[in-house]
């Protein structure tokens, strides 16, 4: 190996270390995708530089960093025209990066570069497409550089190297597995995103009951719409098990589209409490009278009205009162819409 190639391959390597010592810290996105700038420089100098992330439920890119362009650029740069240019020149597509005169089309005939960068000066970039190893779009890295020098093979090649690391670094997903954590013996979760959809939850398996617009994940979102960051209840399973549903909003955190974590584990403790005591108190946290919630299960409202005192003593409480406000605190409910009308809790929901 020549001089010329150790040093190369040591700078690579010093790149690569700084970049993954980046993705790894616990700081925010926005402050990790800020921090990268250093190493990237190193494989390409550039004057000006766009990092996003792609919500793929509005179809638009959430800015990260962007730098170097003037205000007009800025607009071009926000605004729907960028997602149909990156779409022409194959950005949105799976691939290496992407130098400009690795482009399908002249760059004169694609807005961006004809009306605005090309007049303030910038000649090459380097547009970076970050992808999660399952393969799914997580947004774009373009530098833009006044010369052609700069945009290598080399430098090309490095910074396909480095995707893997960059598009780690600014995924959204890290932190929301992490707040998952906290439910050390959960057996299942998902994510629902702002519009309803169901995401995988890092190695968490999915589960039945959390399936796109599933009564689990109705209920769970209507808890936290009404304020909560976190809620807890209960689902019946198949034959007479229970399962214990955590609901818990994602930080506030771009692309903003992934809104609530959803995760199953055992009920633990129900406090002598059976799935009968449990729809009771569910239907009373909504606020009905025994008759009502007798009902709704088909039985007599002294049925209903004589279970009362031994849920209360259950929950070591001396009052209705205090008892429903404890079942809410501790989660030991099933909720009206896990229930099915007339009868038992919904197995399966």
């Amino acid at each position: 190996m020549t001089g010329r190639a150790e040093f190369a391959s040591t700078t690579a390597a010093g790149i690569a270390a700084e970049a993954a010592g980046i993705a790894a810290t616990g700081t925010s996105i926005e402050q990790r995708a800020e921090a990268l700038l250093t190493p990237l420089q190193r494989i390409m100098p550039f004057q000006a530089t766009y990092l996003a992330l792609l919500d793929p439920e509005q179809h638009e890119h959430h800015q990260l960093v962007v730098d170097g362009y003037d205000e007009a650029t800025q607009r071009y740069l926000h605004g729907p025209a960028l997602l149909q240019e990156l779409e022409l020149v194959g950005l949105t597509r799976p691939g290496p990066p992407m130098r400009v005169r690795d482009l399908p089309i002249p760059p004169g005939e694609i807005p961006i570069w004809a009306q605005h960068l090309w007049p303030a000066g910038l000649r090459e970039a380097l547009g970076i497409r970050l992808y999660t190893p399952s393969g799914t779009c997580q947004g774009l890295l373009v530098l833009h550089t006044d010369t052609p020098a700069y945009a290598t093979d080399a430098a090309r090649d490095l910074a396909g190297r480095l995707a893997p690391l960059i598009a780690h670094a600014v995924d959204p997903m890290r932190q929301v597995s992490t707040l998952a954590g906290i439910v050390r013996k959960a057996v299942a979760g998902v994510v629902l995103t702002r519009f309803g959809h169901v995401l995988p939850l890092g190695r968490l398996p999915g589960h039945r009951l959390l399936r796109t617009r599933s009564a689990v994940a109705l209920t769970a979102a209507r808890h936290l719409d009404d304020g909560a960051d976190r809620a807890r209840f209960l689902c019946p399973d198949t034959g007479h098990h229970l399962l214990r549903v955590t609901a818990l909003r994602c930080p506030p955190q771009p692309p903003h589209h992934l809104w609530a974590i959803v995760l199953l584990s055992p009920p633990e403790d129900l406090h002598g409490l059976t799935p009968f005591d449990l729809t009771i108190l569910g239907l009373l946290l909504d606020g009905w009278p025994d008759w009502r919630i007798a009902a709704w299960l088909h039985l007599a409202e002294g049925t209903i009205t004589g279970r009362i005192p031994h849920i209360t003593a259950m929950l070591g409480a001396t009052d209705r009162a205090p008892a429903i406000s404890r079942a809410a605190r501790l989660g030991l409910y099933i909720p009206r819409m896990l229930i099915k009308h007339g009868h038992e809790p919904v197995p399966g929901c």
